[in-house]
C-alpha cells in the first residue's frame, strides 16, 4: 500500500512521540489524581447525602463517575441505589424531588411527596445544597491538620538561601530577574517563604529583589500570567528555586560516567575548558553536548580530576546531584524550617492553612478572568490537573495536592452557576428572601443551560490542554 511521504511522516514522528512518552511516570500520575479526585467527589456528595437524609429527604441514587446507559457497580441497599459509573468526571447523590442533572421530569410532573427535596421548607433545602461544598471544606482543614502533625508546617526563608535563587523560566528573565538574586518581596510586603512567593508572584505588580548588596524593585507587566503560561511548554528548567553547586549525590554504577570515574560526592567543576560553580551552569553547557564525548573536571578531596565521559541524547551526564529541600538543609545551603503541631494545635492551623489556600486561589480565579492578564489561557483540564502530582508515589505530597484541590472543588462549586450547587443555593437564596419559589420550568430550563456551560467550559478546558486552543 502506497503511503504519501507527509502522512508517513507524520506517523512516524507521532509513533516517536508516543515511544517518548515516560508512560511509568504517566501512570503514577494519573493514579494519583484518579484516587484524590474520587475522595474528594464521594466526600463532596456525602455532604448532599448526609444532610438529605438528615431531614428525612429520600436519595435514590449516589453515584461515582456517572452512568449514562449503565454502570460499572451498582447495588441497592434500602431506597438508595449505590454504585460506580463508567464515565470519570465526577459523580452526583439523586435526591428525589429535586431538579439536578438527571433531568427527571416525569416525577416531578407528579404531586409532591413529604419525603422529597421539594417539599422541605427553603432552610433545610439551603442546607442541603450547601454539604458538598461544607464537606469539601472540612475535609481540606482536617487533611492539612494531619498534615502538619506527621509532616510539619514546612518554609524555607529566602534570606537563608546561600546562593540566592535559580531561575530556570526565561520569562522570569526576560522581566529582570537573575540567577543568584535574593527575593525580599512582593508588592512592598516581606515574603518570608519561598513557597509563598511564588504564590504570590501570579498577583504580584511589583517584585523586591536583593542583588549584590542592591535593593531592586522588578515591575511584572499586566500578562505577566498569560506570558508564563505561553511559555510552559517550551522547555525549561523549573521555575524559581534554590540555587546550588554540582555535587553528585548519587551515580548508578551501570551508568557510563561512573565507568569513566563519577563518584558520589564528586564536585563537578568543569566540562572541557568551560569552568563553573553552580548545577544550572552545568545544565546550561550540557544542553549544547548530546551524544558527545567531553572531559569532565571534578573536584575530589580538595584536588581536581579530570577524564572523559560521553553525554547521552538528552544532555545528561546520568547522575543526581543534590537538591531536595532537605538535602540542601543538610548541606548548610539553606534553611528547611519545620515546625510540627500537637494534635489540639494542629486542627486550628489547618483551619488557617484552609483559608490561606482559598484565599490565595480567589485571587489566583480573579486574575484568570480580569482582562488584559492572559490568565484565561492557563485554564487546563485533566492534564493540567494531573501534571501537578509527583512522578513518584509520594503520600505527603498527595496529601497536600488533595487538600488544595479540596478547597478549589469547594470554591468552583459555590459559583452562582446553574448545574452547580451555587445555582441552587442562589435560586433557593432568593425564593427565602422573596417569599417566592421559582418556577419548575425556569429551574429545569437553567439547569440545561447550566449543564451546557460546564460541559463547553470541561471542552475548552480539556482541548486547551492538548491543543492549546486559547494560545
Amino acid at each position: 500500500m502506497f503511503i504519501p511521504d507527509p502522512v508517513r511522516d507524520f506517523i512516524f514522528i507521532s509513533m516517536m512521540s508516543l515511544l517518548a512518552i515516560n508512560w511509568a511516570v504517566v501512570g503514577i500520575k494519573a493514579g494519583q489524581l484518579i484516587l484524590s479526585l474520587s475522595i474528594l467527589v464521594i466526600l463532596h456528595e456525602f455532604g448532599h447525602y448526609i444532610t438529605a437524609r438528615w431531614f428525612k429527604c429520600r436519595v435514590e441514587k449516589f453515584f461515582l463517575f456517572f452512568d449514562p446507559w449503565f454502570s460499572l457497580v451498582k447495588r441497592k441497599v434500602g431506597d438508595t441505589v449505590y454504585g460506580i459509573g463508567w464515565l470519570p468526571l465526577g459523580g452526583y447523590v439523586k435526591i428525589a424531588g429535586m431538579i439536578d442533572e438527571s433531568m427527571d421530569k416525569e416525577a416531578l410532573k407528579q404531586p409532591p411527596q413529604e419525603w422529597e427535596f421539594r417539599s422541605k421548607p427553603a432552610w433545610q433545602r439551603l442546607i442541603v445544597m450547601l454539604g458538598g461544598v461544607i464537606m469539601n471544606i472540612l475535609t481540606a482543614f482536617v487533611i492539612y491538620a494531619f498534615i502538619l502533625m506527621i509532616w510539619g508546617d514546612k518554609k524555607v526563608p529566602s534570606s537563608s538561601m546561600k546562593y540566592g535563587v535559580h531561575v530556570g523560566d526565561s520569562t522570569l528573565m526576560k522581566i529582570g530577574f537573575k540567577n543568584g538574586d535574593r527575593i525580599i518581596g512582593v508588592d512592598g510586603k516581606e515574603v518570608y517563604d519561598l513557597t509563598r512567593f511564588k504564590k504570590k508572584l501570579i498577583t504580584a505588580e511589583k517584585v523586591q529583589i536583593e542583588r549584590d548588596g542592591q535593593l531592586i524593585i522588578l515591575d511584572l507587566p499586566k500578562d505577566f500570567v498569560g506570558q508564563l503560561i505561553e511559555n510552559k511548554n517550551q522547555k525549561r528548567k523549573g521555575f524559581i528555586g534554590p540555587r546550588f553547586p554540582a555535587i553528585v549525590a548519587n551515580v548508578q554504577d551501570t551508568s557510563i560516567a561512573y565507568q569513566s570515574g563519577l563518584r558520589k560526592n564528586d564536585r563537578i567543576v568543569a566540562l572541557d575548558t568551560v569552568r563553573f560553580e553552580y548545577f544550572d551552569q552545568l545544565s546550561d553547557i550540557l544542553d549544547t553536548k548530546a551524544n558527545k564525548t567531553v572531559l569532565l573536571t571534578v573536584n575530589r578531596n580538595g584536588v581536581d580530576t579530570s577524564f572523559n565521559t560521553k553525554i547521552n541524547g538528552e544532555g545528561q551526564i546520568g547522575f543526581n546531584p543534590y537538591s531536595s529541600m532537605e538535602q540542601l538543609d543538610s548541606l548548610g545551603w539553606l534553611k528547611l524550617e519545620i515546625t510540627r503541631y500537637s494534635f489540639f494545635a494542629a486542627f486550628p492551623a489547618g483551619v488557617k492553612m484552609t483559608y490561606t489556600e482559598l484565599r490565595d486561589y480567589i485571587d489566583q480565579f480573579r486574575t484568570i478572568f480580569t482582562p488584559g492578564t492572559g490568565g484565561i489561557k492557563g485554564i487546563g483540564g485533566f492534564k493540567s490537573m494531573g501534571s501537578i502530582f509527583a512522578p513518584t508515589w509520594d503520600w505527603e505530597s498527595f496529601w497536600r495536592l488533595t487538600a488544595m484541590l479540596s478547597v478549589i472543588l469547594a470554591f468552583m462549586n459555590i459559583l452562582p452557576i446553574p448545574a452547580l450547587d451555587g445555582g441552587h443555593v442562589m435560586f433557593t437564596l432568593y425564593e427565602m428572601i422573596t417569599r417566592r419559589k421559582p418556577n419548575e420550568k425556569f429551574l429545569e430550563y437553567a439547569q440545561v443551560v447550566g449543564m451546557v456551560l460546564l460541559l463547553g467550559l470541561m471542552l475548552y478546558a480539556n482541548g486547551n490542554d492538548w491543543f492549546g486552543w486559547g494560545r
